[in-house]
């Protein structure tokens, strides 16, 4: 939470000022009927005055100037999407998060160093919406197309092998799903880009491919990994290593980059391929990207942080009328006895 006019918080000193005034009247005025007179004869007049009820009274007041105080330091907290014109090229980034991608045959590891291209790449977009998918025996949109980066980010992030319980390299699926993404009612060219290490595990790819190319979508590849390939870590759910994966054989697999098939599916649908090394193939890909037809779309970017100013008011408001409505007497019937010590003087004075 934040404020947008925290020039008003110290008046919070305001609320232990007020108490102490408030307690300091409370026992000015049980000290001034102290000093009417016999203190059984008054505490008898008092026996109307409802204390705990003044006491709940003062709460609801300090509570009330709280809240005020509060409420015009305009507090913050949350965002709302809203829709904003924007101009550029659609790209949809097709993330393989399968357990092959934790090979380190590229530093740190295939998955970490994918997702640092992404990363980089959005710190290089100019406008275009960006959208990601992530597969290995399945695929879902991790987040749907934005322009707002820095929640984009945060998504990639969270991106691990986790995430998708059925393993496998589906490809073909990944394409399918992130076509799905895409606004049919922008200009823009349509772009998808996918970073695996190309082990397909499905016969579909080139088929999702030609069905891309034929709605005008392009489709770029990366590459991660080693031709000579890399096994497979296992870790615990503790994150330390504790072997490699074996097959039926207890033989540890070798998971290779397949670039022969990402050049086939790059090659279909107009796009290309390139290896993942020192980050060239990042800059290749943007040239491409700068060169593609550009169009308008509407995008949902974060907006400022959400005024939240009403609540604390509305809570002033209820405690100030509750306040108010608490009485400060409880309504007694006269007592014979305190009438006759009061009319026995009287009697006497005749």
């Amino acid at each position: 939470m934040s404020f947008g006019a925290p020039i008003f918080l110290p008046a919070l000193i305001l609320v232990p000022i007020m108490a102490l005034f408030l307690l300091w009247s409370s026992r000015q005025r049980r000290a001034a009927l102290r000093r009417l007179g016999d203190p059984h004869l008054i505490q008898r007049l008092s026996a109307s005055a409802n204390t705990g009820a003044r006491r709940l009274r003062y709460l609801l007041w300090l509570v009330a100037l709280t809240f005020v105080i509060l409420a015009l330091a305009r507090p913050r907290w949350g965002q709302a999407p809203q829709l904003v014109q924007q101009q550029g090229v659609q790209v949809m980034v097709a993330l393989d998060i399968s357990n092959s991608m934790l090979a380190e045959d590229v530093s740190p590891n295939r998955l970490l160093r994918a997702k640092r291209n992404i990363a980089d790449l959005m710190n290089r977009l100019d406008g275009d919406e960006i959208g990601l998918v992530v597969f290995s025996g399945a695929a879902f949109i991790q987040f749907p197309l934005t322009s707002d980066y820095g929640t984009a980010r945060t998504f990639l992030e969270n991106a691990n092998p986790s995430i998708i319980s059925r393993q496998g390299t589906a490809i073909g699926e990944a394409i399918q799903v992130a076509l799905t993404g895409f606004d049919d009612n922008s200009s823009a060219q349509k772009v998808i880009v996918i970073f695996t290490d190309g082990e397909n595990h499905e016969s579909n790819a080139i088929t999702a491919a030609q069905a891309a190319a034929d709605d005008g979508v392009i489709i770029y590849t990366i590459g991660f990994g080693s031709p000579e390939g890399a096994p497979i870590p296992e870790y615990d759910p503790a994150g330390n290593l504790i072997g490699y994966k074996t097959d039926s054989m207890g033989q540890v697999v070798q998971t290779r980059l397949d670039e022969a098939t990402l050049q086939q599916i790059a090659t279909v649908s107009g796009g290309q391929y390139y290896r993942a090394g020192d980050g060239s193939e990042l800059n290749a890909l943007l040239g491409e990207l700068n060169n593609l037809q550009t169009g308008q779309f509407q995008s949902r970017v974060a907006t400022d942080l959400i005024e939240r100013f009403q609540i604390f008011l509305l809570v002033a408001l209820v405690a100030f009328a509750l306040a108010e409505l608490i009485p400060e007497r409880v309504p007694q019937r006269p007592r014979k006895p305190l009438r006759n010590a009061l009319g026995a003087p009287l009697r006497r004075g005749r």
